[in-house]
């Protein structure tokens, strides 16, 4: 038997390169007609794929395996008895270098400085600084050790914080003791930035409701690389429009960011359009995984990162 893979992109299949003995590999983009009736490996487009698993009803597919980290909506579009696997490994370390950079960004108020240059203005200013300041990290999974890693160097006091409270070895870190998420009020007042790596769903839709973000420090910054239902944003607006609060977000809620929504205007926000995971760093990455996916799967392994068993 022949195992049966696709991938949605030309460039996916040529940086998977020449498949080992057995396995076949087609470009499938959910527009046009299946390449066989037995897909083994089917990798969904990158962007939008939630809405997209549509194509797979009626089909036989042994995997589905993301290019995303979040599966937020996936079960309730994965049609029944397919088994669905995240991107975890894929996305963590270009998510957190974008974490530091939207810290850097909004401490520095780079915004200033590039809408002066539009003008052709020389605008100094002093500006708050990320060295000394208290971090609470909000998500410690791949991603929040990720932040932790990178922002060893900056000189910050961190805190992490996570579903469940453990004792955590972190390569360049050390031993972080993570809180449990029933003491961020206790925590956040004396937080100076807040970074939120959580996933979405249920438990933490609006987690940062009114009541949440009034427990944070006056002048403190909120970045948000997780799910942008991790904040509610009428709550946010209130607390960026009165100026207590600043904020560098990277997902929002809702998504993409409608025009002339009032978060585009607010004080104090700057605005990355959700491209966390979108750098030469995804390309190679997801390719080695769609490549170890074929690997194990030809070995009769499991495969990994599977968030959804099939039936």
């Amino acid at each position: 038997m022949t195992l049966v893979v696709t991938v949605p992109t030309d460039r996916l299949a040529a940086n998977i390169g020449a498949l080992p003995d057995g396995a076949e590999l087609h470009v499938w983009d959910f527009t046009t007609p299946p390449p066989a009736p037995r897909l083994d490996i089917v990798v969904p487009p990158y962007m939008g794929s939630a809405g997209a698993l549509s194509a797979l009803q009626g089909l036989d597919v042994g995997l589905v395996q993301s290019q995303s980290i979040g599966y937020d909506g996936v079960a309730e579009r994965l049609p029944t008895g397919m088994t669905f696997a995240n991107a975890a490994s894929v996305h963590e370390a270009s998510t957190a270098e974008l974490a530091v950079a939207l810290m850097l960004v909004a401490q520095r108020q780079f915004p200033r400085f590039v809408r002066a240059q539009d003008r052709g203005e020389w605008s100094p200013v002093f500006a708050e600084s990320l060295a000394d300041r208290r971090v609470l990290l909000v998500g410690f999974g791949g991603v929040g050790t990720g932040i932790a890693r990178r922002l060893a160097p900056f000189e910050v006091e961190m805190t992490a914080v996570a579903r469940s409270p453990r004792v955590e070895q972190v390569d360049g870190v050390g031993e972080v003791a993570v809180h449990g998420i029933d003491e961020l009020p206790a925590l956040l007042p004396d937080a100076e930035i807040v970074v939120l790596s959580l996933p979405g769903g249920d438990a933490t839709h609006h987690l940062f409701d009114a009541g949440m973000l009034a427990h944070m420090a006056d002048g403190a910054l909120l970045v948000n690389v997780g799910r942008g239902p991790l904040i509610d944003p009428s709550a946010l607006l209130a607390e960026l429009q009165s100026g207590r609060l600043r904020a560098a977000l990277d997902v929002f809620d809702p998504e993409p960011l409608p025009a002339g929504h009032p978060l585009w205007s607010a004080p104090g926000l700057v605005v990355s359009p959700h491209v966390g995971g979108a750098s030469t760093a995804m390309n190679p990455r997801i390719a080695r995984l769609v490549r170890a996916q074929i690997e194990r799967m030809l070995a009769g392994e499991p495969p990994l990162n599977v968030v959804i068993p099939g039936a």
